[in-house]
């Protein structure tokens, strides 16, 4: 099985500290084949990551890397996957979601039920983007979820919108990743239709009433503690003691 971790974030995001070789060096640990690194509002730390896997390809065996962005947008958060440039924060989501697939991205909503994050994209723009058909996968496994009847709700919306469940760490640590996974029976494709065809093979539709994403998604939940880091790498930031990029 080859496994995929869906959301991660470096030292370029505001709340962490982990410099993206760290990172990587956690992937290999976990035995990930591909990381997306998805940083707050920007693809700087992606493209860090994707770089040094291409000059050190002894150092981070077998890993590839999507590179991709959280975007805040004015109604919460929405990830792109497979982008090239940064997507400003603050758009409504609909215009964010083309932005993200006029650079030929792939679409998901991380965390949407997650009763503890202010982040998650409110329940109305979830869905009107669902009805719109602008997702291409809903996060029905989030490591960061505090409570694991949130990620139910996640996965529940996603078989009644017939949409794939990805599964992602959301690791801010190096400790954290590949904590969620995708697992595939192929390499997972980099490009946004090859991967997109992958995960629709996971869909339950009324064609296909005993497909299930479960077989499809692993691992555990992080401890609540995690988030304390979070919250210490944006303080220490806001004091001085720590740069706004940890590379």
């Amino acid at each position: 099985m080859f496994r995929i971790d869906f959301h991660s974030h470096t030292g370029h995001s505001p709340d962490a500290a982990v410099p993206a070789a760290s990172l990587l060096d956690g992937a290999v640990r976990a035995g990930l084949t591909t990381l997306c690194v998805t940083d707050h509002n920007t693809v700087d730390g992606g493209r860090q990551a994707a770089s040094l896997v291409a000059r050190r390809p002894d150092r981070y065996p077998g890993i590839s890397v999507i590179i991709g962005e959280e975007i805040m947008t004015s109604e919460g958060e929405v990830i792109g996957l497979f982008l090239t440039t940064t997507i400003p924060r603050g758009l409504t989501p609909e215009e964010t979601i083309k932005r993200i697939r006029d650079q030929g991205g792939l679409v998901t909503v991380p965390h949407p039920f997650d009763r503890l994050r202010g982040s998650r994209l409110r329940k109305a723009a979830i869905q009107r983007i669902a009805d719109a058909g602008l997702i291409d996968a809903i996060e029905g496994l989030n490591a960061r979820v505090t409570f694991s009847a949130d990620n139910n709700r996640a996965i529940a919306f996603a078989r009644a919108h017939q949409l794939p469940v990805v599964a992602g760490s959301d690791a801010h640590t190096a400790g954290e990743v590949g904590r969620a996974w995708v697992a595939l029976d192929e390499p997972p494709g980099m490009t946004t239709d090859t991967l997109r065809a992958q995960l629709d093979a996971t869909r339950v539709t009324p064609a296909r009433p005993q497909a299930t994403t479960g077989h499809a998604i692993g691992g555990r939940l992080s401890s609540p503690i995690v988030h304390l880091g979070s919250t210490l790498a944006r303080w220490r930031r806001h004091l001085g003691l720590l740069p706004d990029v940890v590379l």
